[in-house]
């Protein structure tokens, strides 16, 4: 912890977006804040940016950077707009989050010299896709890697991946619990008595959550068991090569069986009235939505990819479905259509004792601050050596 009497070591967190370090790592910034660093968030101007000073007291620069931009002049602006707040802000230690920040940032830092870690919350669209690009992505990852003080990763599954890849080497690595939950803030709530019974989905409108398939099977359903509900939460107009067209979220709604109600700020209240969370992703690091659905009390729909196997446990917590499959989603929303009341109390009081024995955001939290110390006492006893 820093010395309260001296000038507080900057630590700045970089992502493509301040949405993902409000919703998925406050608990890392709080942890940060409260032990006395300047804690700073670098990431592009979203309805979020303000909230990350207004409700979590730390500060907040805009960085010029799109989720889905390609062209080598546009990225050339966002690695230099990189260079250019570090050299500026000159942060004791950097904390990267999402693929371009931590290529981007990974290879600023190493260019500055400046202690970083990278976490791998999910392998996105540049590891789903096969391309000369994607190809060429992976092998700047592996550089930003290299150079890392740590890389976290949220499963086993993308640990293993990036070892088998080349894409780590030597670098120290650790496993996380995904983002963490804190189980007070997402409490346990009891599950609702139905008819309806109601189903919520909680991402992202991109084609990689398996948002489609979800709306497919949904209206498949819909003729069979017609008091069922559908949500799906989630932002529009999403910086992806994969994010689906405001037109065709349109036709779903046009359709009546799917519920969208656009994104929310706070999804408790949602999941509180909901019986099962759904996540047909087809690729995941740790999924938060199902974390938070658990803390709460409800089971999950999930595909059988990496990610959102460890999110659940099979037949207790939840249920896998087949990635990229309408009919095998289908399946499984039918038989959870077909259970009694007391097999989803069951399978929800399982969710949230498994939060609280392995995914509370207090294991994350002391994770991230006992690298960060660890770093800045070592480079304190060089500069005590250096100058003996």
């Amino acid at each position: 912890m820093p010395k309260r009497d001296a000038q507080p070591p900057t630590v700045m967190l970089v992502s493509n977006s301040s949405f993902f370090l409000y919703n998925f790592h406050r608990g890392v910034i709080e942890g940060l804040r409260d032990s006395g660093y300047r804690v700073i968030c670098l990431a592009p101007a979203d309805a979020h940016s303000q909230r990350l000073v207004d409700e979590l007291k730390v500060e907040h620069r805009a960085l010029g950077m799109e989720g889905k931009g390609t062209s080598l002049v546009g990225e050339g602006r966002s690695l230099l707009s990189l260079l250019m707040t570090l050299l500026k802000l000159k942060p004791r230690y950097v904390l990267n989050f999402t693929i371009k920040a931590n290529v981007y940032s990974g290879l600023a830092c190493r260019l500055l010299n400046i202690p970083y870690t990278n976490n791998v919350s999910g392998l996105g669209t540049a590891f789903l896709h096969d391309s000369w690009l994607f190809r060429r992505v992976r092998a700047l990852y592996g550089f930003a890697n290299r150079g890392a003080r740590c890389v976290f990763f949220e499963n086993r599954d993308d640990q293993a991946l990036f070892m088998r890849l080349g894409l780590q080497k030597s670098t120290p690595s650790v496993v996380l619990p995904g983002a963490g939950i804190d189980p007070e803030r997402f409490a346990f709530t009891p599950q609702p008595v139905g008819p309806p019974l109601t189903f919520v989905m909680v991402a992202r409108l991109i084609a990689d959550k398996g948002v489609r398939e979800y709306v497919a099977a949904a209206e498949r359903l819909h003729e069979r068991y017609p008091q069922a509900r559908f949500w799906l939460i989630g932002p529009s107009g999403i910086s992806n090569r994969t994010a689906i067209s405001d037109a065709e979220i349109t036709q779903w709604r046009e359709r009546g069986v799917l519920h969208y109600l656009g994104e929310q700020h706070d999804v408790r209240p949602f999941l509180a009235e909901a019986n099962i969370l759904v996540l047909p992703s087809y690729r995941e690091g740790m999924p938060r939505t199902v974390l938070e659905a658990a803390s709460m009390g409800r089971p999950a729909i999930v595909s059988d990819v990496p990610g959102c196997r460890s999110s659940v446990l099979p037949g207790t917590t939840g249920w896998l479905c087949e990635a990229g499959s309408t009919e095998s989603l289908e399946q499984q929303l039918q038989a959870c259509l077909e259970l009694p009341h007391d097999a989803l109390v069951m399978a929800g009081q399982a969710a949230r004792a498994r939060i609280e024995a392995e995914f509370d955001q207090k294991i994350v939290v002391r994770a991230y601050l006992g690298c960060l110390q660890h770093t800045l006492e070592q480079a304190s006893r060089k500069s005590v050596l250096a100058s003996a």
